[in-house]
């Protein structure tokens, strides 16, 4: 599937996920990115109802209850809606590791284009009347920002293609050109880095994004190359960086609203009641994990975690100023 096609979808879901009125295909038309036609024309319009009944038919495929009916006895013309109820996932339980990954493909969704596309056909369908349930919409915007070298990156890695780059080092006056095998990228104390097999060099090796000079080029056939199995690629990281993964040392205190924050408290180490106790290594990432529960999560200790929260609080109001807005 195209990774078009796979943005329309998702977008479809989130607007059908939002509301709970059963809407038209001519209002999930003007509302969802991809769907864009002139009604007018005929031959646009045959050809959004043929994208759009292939997009009803794979949604059916993929087990999303994708419910026909109208809102009103005055309804001309049936609609479309997903019901929250049939939808909703059951409580999931995950292991460190796993949840540490979600964390990482949230903060992508949050970031790369989708999100701006799923803010924006949620405002179109505010701006229709029609009513949005402000809880399916929680963290659908942009949040965390990436280097340009990291769709062509991942694109690769999902492929298994060559790429060619040129890098620069610090200590270096110009930078030189690589070529690697890419096996992976993963972010490591705030910044995105790339392990694979260096070619030239015939040894594994790690690139930090940041420092990809120009455009990241793939070469040959996708499927070139076999990624190891059970590559550690953040240990690849940790020793490129010149030490150890760090070790939760501190510990922080935190009071949640009764029944809510979930993640939270299967991420605690001491529950009592609904106040937590959280091992720690970077009191500004736990800040960020914190702030995503919102006016559910109270910290009481220590001063460092609740002053990061302050902070990436601060950071989130001037994202979201006035001026900002006006702009």
């Amino acid at each position: 599937m195209s990774r078009t096609r796979t943005e329309r979808l998702v977008n479809l879901v989130i607007c059908l996920l939002s509301t709970r009125r059963f809407l038209t295909a001519a209002q999930i038309a003007q509302t969802v990115p991809g769907y864009e036609h002139d009604p007018s024309v005929t031959k646009d319009h045959e050809a959004f109802q043929r994208k759009f009944e292939r997009d009803k038919a794979e949604l059916r495929e993929l087990g999303v209850p994708l419910e026909t009916g109208t809102s009103s006895v005055f309804d001309a013309e049936p609609g479309y809606r997903i019901a929250q109820r049939d939808y909703a996932l059951p409580e999931v339980q995950l292991e460190p590791d796993e949840a540490a990954a979600v964390g990482i493909a949230a903060k992508l969704w949050r970031d790369h284009g989708l999100a701006a596309a799923a803010s924006s056909g949620l405002t179109k369908l505010r701006a229709a009347g029609i009513d949005v349930d402000p809880h399916a919409t929680l963290g659908v915007e942009p949040t965390l920002g990436v280097e340009p070298a990291f769709e062509p990156v991942t694109a690769a890695v999902r492929d298994r293609r060559v790429i060619t780059f040129d890098y620069q080092i610090p200590t270096e006056d110009a930078p030189r050109r690589r070529r690697l095998q890419p096996w992976g990228a993963v972010c490591w104390r705030g910044r995105w880095y790339v392990v694979g097999h260096d070619l030239d060099r015939d040894a594994t090796r790690c690139f930090r994004l940041s420092r990809i000079v120009g455009p990241v080029k793939a070469t040959g056939e996708p499927g070139a190359y076999r990624t190891p199995d059970g590559v550690d690629l953040i240990s690849q990281v940790a020793r490129f960086s010149g030490g150890p993964a760090p070790e939760r040392t501190g510990r922080a205190t935190v009071r949640l609203a009764p029944g809510r924050a979930h993640g939270v408290r299967r991420r605690a180490d001491r529950l009592e009641g609904d106040v937590a106790t959280l091992a720690y290594a970077d009191a500004d990432r736990l800040a960020e994990f914190l702030v995503g529960y919102g006016s559910d999560v109270l910290v009481l200790d220590p001063p460092e975690v609740r002053d990061a929260v302050i902070h990436q609080l601060r950071v989130l109001a001037g994202l979201h100023s006035p001026a900002e807005v006006a702009a």
